[in-house]
């Protein structure tokens, strides 16, 4: 064995997606904060921790999936803007609350270290990315550390819709075209929406262009032929897409509820936001329709206890001290985790897969971005074991790598597709298969008859974002499930109302609404959902 070459690798991948929730019809719209929390909490700070590695000299290796429609909203004007005014109204909030507690009090205290952070992040969202994230996140790729892939261009749950292959086929190419519209180059690598395989997704893939996609450990491990390495090595299909299997162990550290490093006392409770403790004249601006209370980014406790009860005042600095004893855990782990498994794979070191949801970094743990810093930090400078690589690095290096197919699967809890097929979402499924067999067919009849190409556009977008797979998934969990079912409704409604104009002749008036509400993917391709796509043999 080479003595000079790594005893492994960790591949850190975490993957950023929100629905499409602009609501341009409503000032304020209670589902438009769940984007701006997570520019605040989330992609910001991100940038921000990233900027300093490259500062710093910080040898590091990251890849980021951003999806389409998040990227979609991060170049929206109209959620720049409304994202801005949010930012302003937290400062006010938090100012004010500074002098009516007191400054010199603890309370006071962190209210002025909330005040300052959102400044900071209004600073760097207007003066150092111009208001627009995705050119930010494109520079950072340029120094060669953070690599950026795509997704599935709505997070369509492809077993949902393989049944209409032009369904699937316009996730997979409709990201690609976008991706490469925005960044200037098609991706390598795509988040297939949950993770999910199913049989015979690789072609679809593979005619894209991917090279590579990651899924769940199940479906490794339950792959067609037995995989020689597990999970720390890639399997590969025969049109060339390379599967990474997620490792259980750094998503266990990381997710779990009762043992993972979030839900450690010192750090910030989630669940305590001034927004419900406030009286309601206190709040004014944060109350949607003069009564609803929303979160405002403004949490003054700590966890203290999973038990619930009294909860003790957040200490940033006792934070940020857990978050590097965590991160310095993590490496530990990651460096004797490294080299259990070198022993047993002679020819290659091994791959350890450690994808997350982005948000977890940020939002649900406030001190994630901050954990994330450590921990690239650690690896480069208090050890040499572990060196991190992304798949496509993984994959230049090590291009020889075992034929076999992933079993289906997704990253749900058991692995299998329940979360998103199940009694509380089953009923939008045969809509959507309906709604896409007859946009293939009106692709199928366009070029005979002429259509209006704006129309079929529209009718695809509309489409696409009632597949979401955010919809079930909300569904399944409860958090707003009446939000969840009007937008597949809403969406399937526009469908329909656009495939009547494609018959009785075009409302001018109804058309520019639809358009004007939901205006993403402006240079969609209806012949994705072609029977026989455009190159078919």
């Amino acid at each position: 064995m080479d003595s000079t070459r790594p005893k492994g690798y960790l591949a850190v991948v975490l993957h950023a997606h929100l629905p499409y929730v602009r609501h341009p019809e409503h000032e304020n719209f209670l589902e438009e904060l769940w984007f701006y929390e997570a520019l605040a909490e989330t992609y910001i700070p991100l940038l921000q921790v990233l900027n300093r590695l490259e500062r710093d000299g910080v040898g590091y290796r990251l890849l980021l999936s951003l999806s389409p429609t998040l990227v979609s909203m991060f170049e929206n004007p109209l959620l720049q803007e409304r994202f801005v005014r949010h930012l302003r109204r937290v400062i006010r909030l938090a100012d004010r609350e500074a002098a009516r507690s007191g400054k010199r009090s603890e309370r006071g205290a962190l209210c002025i270290h909330y005040a300052d952070r959102y400044r900071d992040i209004l600073h760097w969202f207007e003066d150092r990315c111009g208001r627009r994230l995705a050119p930010a996140f494109a520079r950072l790729a340029e120094y060669g550390n953070l690599e950026i892939m795509t997704c599935g261009a709505t997070h369509g749950f492809l077993p949902i819709l393989q049944q209409n292959p032009g369904a699937v086929r316009a996730q997979a190419e409709t990201a690609r075209d976008y991706h490469a519209a925005v960044f200037g180059s098609a991706p390598d690598g795509i988040w297939t929406p949950e993770c999910a395989y199913y049989s015979g997704l690789e072609s679809v893939l593979a005619e894209a262009g991917f090279a590579y996609t990651l899924v769940d450990s199940h479906a490794v491990e339950n792959a067609g032929t037995a995989p020689r390495y597990g999970v720390y090595a890639p399997i590969c299909s025969r049109e060339g897409v390379a599967f990474f299997g997620r490792d259980r162990e750094t998503g266990y550290q990381v997710w779990s509820a009762e043992q993972g490093y979030p839900g450690h006392p010192n750090y910030r409770e989630f669940y305590r936001d001034l927004g419900y403790e406030l009286p309601e004249e206190e709040l004014g601006e944060f109350l949607i329709d003069g009564r609803i209370r929303v979160n405002t980014g403004l949490k003054l406790n700590r966890i203290t206890s999973r038990e619930g009860g009294d909860k003790a005042a957040y200490n940033p600095e006792w934070a940020r001290e857990q978050a590097a004893r965590d991160a310095g855990h993590f490496v530990e782990n990651r460096v004797r985790q490294a080299e259990n498994l070198a022993r047993a794979m002679t020819d290659r070191p091994p791959i350890i897969v450690a994808p997350y949801d982005a948000e977890l970094f940020g939002h649900w743990w406030h001190e994630g971005p901050m954990f994330l810093e450590y921990v690239f930090r650690k690896l480069h400078y208090d050890q040499n074991a572990v060196e991190t690589l992304t798949p496509r690095a993984y994959l230049l290096r090590h291009p020889e790598n075992q034929r076999s197919l992933p079993a289906g699967s997704s990253w749900g809890g058991d692995g299998t597709y329940e979360f998103w097929v199940n009694g509380s979402n089953q009923d939008i499924i045969p809509a959507l298969h309906q709604a896409a067999d007859r946009f293939t067919a009106a692709v199928d009849r366009d070029e005979a008859a002429g259509l209006d190409p704006e129309l079929l556009k529209q009718m695809q977008r509309e489409l696409m974002l009632a597949q979401a797979s955010d919809w079930p998934f909300i569904m399944r969990t409860g958090t707003s499930p009446e939000y969840a079912g009007k937008r597949v409704r809403d969406h399937l409604s526009r469908f329909w109302a656009l495939e009547n104009m494609l018959i009785n002749g075009i409302d001018e008036e109804a058309f520019a609404a639809i358009r004007y509400a939901d205006d993403i993917f402006p240079d969609c391709k209806p012949e994705y959902y072609a029977s026989r796509p455009p190159g078919a043999a």
